[in-house]
Order: C-alpha cells, then sequence, then structure tokens
C-alpha cells in the first residue's frame, strides 16, 4: 500500500472527485433501497402479518397470473378446500371501499377473517377482534378519516361503530380496516361481488405437504401460494418492486462502470510507474494488491459518506414517506457497491499488468 497511499496523497483532488461520485451513487442507491422498502411494506405489511403457512386463491381463468384483486371463493370451496387437504382453513375476505366519517372521505383496505385485531403489523395483541357491526381501525385509517374509538363511520351505505383503532397495517397503499366475515360478506354483495361469495382467499396454517395442497386445489378449482408468490398476487406489488429493482440494478451497474473507468485512466496513467516496479522485480500479484487496496479505501471513503447522509436524512423522512431505513437498506447495498466497485478496478488493472515491463518502459522513453 505504500505506492498507492503516496499517489492518494499526491493527487487528492481527483480521489476526492471520485470519492465524491462513489459517495452521490451510494447515496441515491440507499434512498431508492429504502424507499422501495417503504413501498413494499405499504403493499404487503398485512399479508405478511397474517403468517399463514400458504395463501390459496381462486384459479385464474385465460391464462392470468392468480390475483387477490379478482378472487372470490364460495362457502363450497371453502369446505372442499379443507376437506380435501386435511389443513387447517381460515377464509378471509379482502374489498378495497370508500368510507366517511361526517365531511371526511378516504379509502380503506376492508380486511375480515384475518388473525388478531385483523389490521396488520403493531396491532395490540389484547384488541378484540371486530364483532357484527363494528369495525377495528388501523392509526392511518383512523388519521385520514378523522375518527377515534366510539365513533361511527359510513362504509358502502352501512354505518359502523368503530371498536377499537390499532395496528399499522396497510394493503396495496391503502390503510387497513378490519370487520367480522359476515359484516364483510353483505358490503362485498353490496359493492358487485358474486353472489353467495365467502372469502377472497383462505389462509392455510398447519403445514400441509404438496399431495394435500394439490388435493386441496384439485377439490375447490383454487392456486395455492407460498412465499414470494403470495406477495405477487398483490399486482401492484410486481409491478412497483420490478421497477424500483430494475433502477437499483441499473445504479449498481453504472457505479461499477464509473469507478472502473476512473481506475483504468489513472492506472494508464501510472503505466511507466508500474513498468519500473515490475522491472525492479515487483510480483504483480503485490501491483494488484496495492492498485486494489487504493480502489478499495476510496470505494469505502464514498460508500460511508453516502451511508451516513442516508441514515441522517433518512431518519428525519420516515415520518412522512413511506421509507424503511434497515441493514438490508444500507448496509446491503453499500456491500454491493463496494464488490462491485472493486470488480471494476481489478478489471482496469488487466491491460497493465499483462503488459511487458521493457515494452512499458520503452513507450514511456
Amino acid at each position: 500500500m505504500f505506492v498507492a497511499l503516496r499517489d492518494l496523497g499526491f493527487a487528492r483532488g481527483r480521489f476526492t472527485l471520485i470519492a465524491s461520485v462513489v459517495a452521490l451513487i451510494t447515496l441515491l442507491v440507499g434512498f431508492l433501497t429504502g424507499l422501495t422498502g417503504g413501498l413494499a411494506g405499504q403493499n404487503v405489511d398485512s399479508v405478511l402479518s397474517w403468517k399463514a403457512d400458504r395463501l390459496a386463491v381462486a384459479e385464474p381463468t385465460g391464462g392470468t397470473d392468480p390475483q387477490l384483486a379478482t378472487s372470490t371463493l364460495t362457502q363450497q370451496q371453502v369446505d372442499d378446500y379443507a376437506k380435501a387437504s386435511g389443513a387447517t382453513v381460515s377464509p378471509v375476505g379482502i374489498s378495497q371501499v370508500s368510507a366517511t366519517h361526517g365531511d371526511v372521505t378516504g379509502g380503506l383496505a376492508l380486511m375480515a377473517g384475518t388473525p388478531g385485531a385483523g389490521t396488520g403489523p403493531g396491532a395490540d395483541a389484547d384488541t378484540p377482534a371486530p364483532t357484527k357491526g363494528e369495525v377495528v381501525l388501523s392509526e392511518d385509517a383512523a388519521d385520514a378519516l378523522g375518527a377515534a374509538t366510539g365513533d361511527e363511520i359510513n362504509v358502502a351505505g352501512q354505518d359502523l361503530r368503530v371498536s377499537a383503532v390499532t395496528g399499522t397495517g396497510h394493503y396495496a397503499h391503502v390503510p387497513v380496516a378490519a370487520v367480522d366475515l359476515s359484516t364483510w360478506r353483505g358490503l362485498a354483495t353490496r359493492l358487485g361481488a358474486p353472489h353467495g361469495t365467502a372469502a377472497t382467499a383462505l389462509l392455510i396454517t398447519g403445514k400441509p405437504d404438496k399431495d394435500a395442497v394439490a388435493a386441496g386445489d384439485a377439490a375447490a378449482h383454487t392456486v395455492s401460494l407460498s412465499g414470494l408468490n403470495e406477495l405477487t398476487a398483490i399486482g401492484s406489488f410486481r409491478s412497483e418492486i420490478g421497477s424500483l429493482g430494475l433502477m437499483i440494478g441499473l445504479l449498481l451497474a453504472i457505479s461499477a462502470l464509473v469507478i472502473g473507468a476512473f481506475f483504468t485512466v489513472w492506472t494508464l496513467q501510472r503505466k511507466g510507474d508500474i513498468a519500473v516496479l515490475r522491472a525492479l522485480g515487483a510480483p504483480v500479484s503485490a501491483l494488484r494488491r496495492d492498485a486494489l487496496g487504493q480502489a478499495g479505501l476510496v470505494l469505502v471513503i464514498g460508500i460511508a459518506l453516502g451511508l451516513a447522509v442516508v441514515v441522517a436524512v433518512g431518519s428525519v423522512l420516515q415520518g412522512s414517506l413511506p421509507f424503511v431505513l434497515s441493514p438490508l437498506t444500507t448496509l446491503g447495498p453499500g456491500l454491493l457497491m463496494a464488490v462491485l466497485g472493486l470488480i471494476g478496478a481489478a478489471a482496469a488493472l488487466r491491460s497493465v499488468t499483462h503488459t511487458d515491463p521493457l515494452t512499458a518502459l520503452g513507450s514511456n522513453r
């Protein structure tokens, strides 16, 4: 690292420039990753809170992908799935509705049959599930409607009493409210669901094996989903994460190219010095370590500065934007940028370390 450190001290301006570029790219990647995590949470945090082994939705027609938005199940399908699979089956209902409290109108993701209070993560475990004629509002839903416990809100023409305000759940970016299944079924029919609709989907627990799941799907004409497939059944989740993930990937690729281009130019400018070192007997491995150590130091400084800004500004934005600060959205992208930057720097060394030192010396006379 002796030569590398002398270079850093001699060309402070150049290395400050590339460290600043790395910091800016880290800033962009960090903010975009945090925003992606926040938007993903507002799409699926309620679904994740269900903690079911599988989620069964109605079998799609026309070769389309399974979607919660278009899934409707009858009581016969619920019974057929439970009987054929032998698993514990809980019907859940989901509808996106408009609710009114006084002069205020807001959108709600109305859920029924979900675990606990039904309003997703952060819900008080002691809050009872709503009964007929009641609704439990998440905190954002209550804020949007200006409602509190004991108030009445109107949902699709039906008055419901707010029995509690708890939880922070969202579904497709809409705050969650929970009702009992009988209330939801009446509202769903009123909102245009087919007559006899008993559920939107089934929560499957008990860890049934593949054969049991296949038997349940065949009997009820459903599709059972698990893992990431449960989340992609929410259409907005797939489109948003795909778009934002592509942007993050492009930014990471750009960072590798920028860093590689910088060190390519810098290494070519040092061609004569490297040739002298090789002619004096310096092994290629030592030259590589020296150059990669130099690149690593610049990357660490730039990435650390970028992440510091992300953490400082992100902690302020969390209250007003769907933004997530976590090791996955900060350290993860930072480590990936460091690896890609070192790969770019290593690629830049190839043209010099494979050059004949005598030829290189001759070209610098």
